[in-house]
């Protein structure tokens, strides 16, 4: 017997459906749900909570543990719950915690998404770099010869062991003949400078300097400072009341400096967002705010999650500034170019 076999054309065949009717589908099954505004409910709770610690950072006490300063250091990465809440308010199909997310997308991007463009321009008279170099760096030689790499025209270090002093001067005199080391930190420069001194930010020992370099331009104060190290701490929260107390010291000293054009090269072990330093950012502006590619992380160097080292100046156009390639510090190294 001879069976003959044919394609089914009729219209109960089992073929895949046209990818519009699942669309129509999915969105029959949305706008036909009753409960999809009733459903939901703690998720646009949650969006909402985002946003009020975004609008009210400022108003985060730091009475208990310094949270204030804690959401504050770390507070762009808030953008992370933003996908998680958008998968759950999908899951959940609820209208109302979908909606509701645009609250926290609003406000994060009105907050940085001007730091996710780029603000480098061109030109610039001097070239600064600032580097915390870790006092236990395994190659300290190629560590200041790759901050001298980039470029620049004065460069300042932080967290130098007295025992490695010398390291770091013999790797750096030969672009550099002009330089002082004040305690811990320390300031190199190709053009003259004079009027060095330490500055006192409350520590005990030396972490601060202040000199003034004699650019083509004209002179220029410079201050390389490392504040007090923080720790987030179980059984005490947010430990910065040290280098709140540093950083009051430190701007005083930046309100009393003679000249009109200030740099400002450290570790500040803190964000331009953390309230604990306004004495310092109320004074000076970033230049990777102003100038910068992106949020320019620069700790801890195996995955950035906070801009704590510092480059602020005062009287002085940030051209641009971004982030130097890793060394074998737990930091990384920062540079700017500047107008004068």
């Amino acid at each position: 017997m001879v069976q003959a076999y044919r394609a089914d054309t009729g219209n109960g065949g089992a073929g895949p459906q046209p990818t519009g009717s699942r669309f129509r589908d999915l969105r029959d099954r949305w706008t036909k749900d009753r409960d999809i505004w009733r459903r939901g409910i703690v998720l646009a709770g949650c969006s909402v909570l985002l946003t009020l610690v975004m609008i009210c950072h400022a108003q985060i006490p730091n009475t208990i543990g310094n949270l204030g300063s804690l959401t504050e250091t770390f507070l762009p990465w808030i953008a992370v719950f933003v996908p998680v809440l958008l998968v759950l308010g999908i899951v959940r199909r609820s209208a109302t915690a979908l909606i509701a997310l645009l609250l926290p997308v609003v406000v994060w991007f009105n907050l940085f998404g001007g730091l996710l463009t780029d603000k480098s321009g061109g030109g610039g008279d001097l070239t600064v770099a600032t580097h915390n170099v870790n006092a236990d760096n395994a190659d300290p030689t190629g560590t200041a010869q790759q901050v001298a790499g980039s470029g620049a025209d004065v460069i300042a270090l932080q967290e130098l062991p007295a025992g490695q002093v010398r390291t770091y001067e013999s790797a750096l005199d030969g672009r550099f003949p002009y330089h002082s080391v004040q305690g811990t930190v320390g300031l190199w420069s190709k053009y003259p400078i004079h009027d060095t001194r330490p500055v006192d930010i409350k520590m005990g020992w030396v972490r601060a300097m202040r000199t003034t370099v004699a650019t083509p331009e004209g002179e220029v104060g410079f201050v390389v400072a490392h504040l007090p190290s923080v720790r987030v701490k179980l059984h005490a929260g947010f430990t910065a009341n040290q280098r709140d107390q540093s950083a009051d010291a430190l701007g005083e000293a930046i309100a009393d400096e003679r000249l009109d054009k200030v740099v400002l090269l450290g570790d500040l072990n803190g964000t331009m967002n953390d309230r604990s330093l306004n004495a310092v950012t109320s004074q000076m502006r970033s230049t990777q705010g102003a100038a910068g590619d992106g949020f320019g992380f620069s700790w801890p160097a195996s995955f950035p999650m906070a801009r704590i080292d510092q480059i602020m100046v005062k009287g002085v156009d940030p051209v641009s500034s971004w982030t130097l390639p890793a060394t074998d510090s737990d930091h990384l190294p920062i540079a700017a170019r500047v107008r004068l």
